[in-house]
C-alpha cells in the first residue's frame, strides 16, 4: 500500500501507481456487477439502432469502437438517410465533452504512467467505471490498472448486450414496457451513493444539478450535461481553495 494519504491527489502530491496484471483482475472483478447493469443500457441501444435500420454486425461494431452509450443513443435518434453527419458530430462532441473533466481528474496518478498503458485505459473509461476508478485511487490504492480491468469488463458486456438487443430488436418494439429504459438511471445511483462523501459535497453537488436541470430545460441539445459538470466543478474550486 502507498505511504500516501487518500487525500494527496487534492493537495498536489501524486500518489505512487503500478499497473499489473492483478489490477487488472481487481478492476474486471469490481467491475463486473457494474456492467451488467450497463448491459441493460446495451440491450436498449441495440433494440434502437435495429429500429433504425443497422445491422446486428453494424451496431455490435458501434458498440465496440464507440463505448459511449449516451452519444451512441443520441447518434441513433438522429440517425437518417442521408444521415445528418455535421449534427450527429457535434451533438455526440458536446455530450462527450464530459470525459475532458473526467480525465483531468485522472491525472495526478496516469501522468506517472507510460502513454500507451495511460491512453490505452482511457479509451476504456465510461461513466461508471472513472467512478469506480476515482474511489479505488483516492483510497490510496495504487492499481493504476483498475480503469483498465473495470473499463474491459464493461466493454465485454456492453458489446454482448448490444447485440441481445439488435437480434431481439424486432420483438422489443419499447424498452421502456420491460423497465429498460431507467437501468443506466439506476445504475448512476447507485454509484452517486458510493461516492458521497459527506456534507462537504452537498454544495458542488447540488450546483451541478441545479445548473443541469436549468440547462435542460432552458437550452437545446445536450449543453446542461457539460454545463452542470462545469458548475459542480467551479464551486469545489472555489471551496477548496477557500
Amino acid at each position: 500500500m502507498s505511504d500516501s494519504s487518500p487525500h494527496d491527489s487534492e493537495r498536489g502530491q501524486e500518489p505512487a501507481v503500478e499497473f499489473t496484471l492483478s489490477g487488472v483482475r481487481s478492476g474486471f472483478t469490481e467491475g463486473t456487477p457494474i456492467a451488467l447493469g450497463v448491459a441493460g443500457y446495451g440491450v436498449v441501444f441495440g433494440v434502437l439502432a435495429r429500429q433504425a435500420g443497422l445491422s446486428v454486425a453494424e451496431a455490435a461494431l458501434m458498440s465496440a469502437t464507440v463505448l459511449a452509450g449516451a452519444a451512441q443513443v443520441i447518434t441513433i435518434e438522429l440517425w437518417d438517410t442521408p444521415i445528418p453527419v455535421l449534427a450527429v458530430i457535434g451533438t455526440t462532441f458536446v455530450v462527450n465533452l464530459r470525459y475532458a473533466l473526467m480525465g483531468a481528474a485522472l491525472r495526478p496518478w496516469f501522468s506517472q504512467l507510460s502513454p500507451a498503458k495511460a491512453y490505452g485505459s482511457v479509451f476504456f473509461t465510461a461513466d461508471e467505471n472513472w467512478a469506480l476508478t476515482m474511489g479505488e485511487l483516492r483510497s490510496g490504492s495504487r492499481k493504476g490498472a483498475y480503469l483498465l480491468g473495470s473499463g474491459l469488463a464493461i466493454w465485454v458486456f456492453w458489446v454482448l448486450s448490444t447485440v441481445v438487443g439488435a437480434v431481439a430488436g424486432s420483438v422489443v418494439s419499447d424498452p421502456a414496457t420491460y423497465g429498460l429504459d431507467f437501468v443506466l438511471t439506476a445504475v448512476f445511483v447507485a454509484i452517486a451513493v458510493g461516492l458521497w462523501d459527506g456534507t462537504a459535497d452537498f454544495g458542488p453537488w447540488a450546483t451541478a444539478f441545479a445548473v443541469a436541470v436549468l440547462g435542460a430545460e432552458f437550452l437545446p441539445g445536450r449543453w446542461y450535461i457539460l454545463l452542470g459538470g462545469l458548475a459542480g466543478c467551479l464551486v469545489e474550486v472555489v471551496r477548496f481553495d477557500g
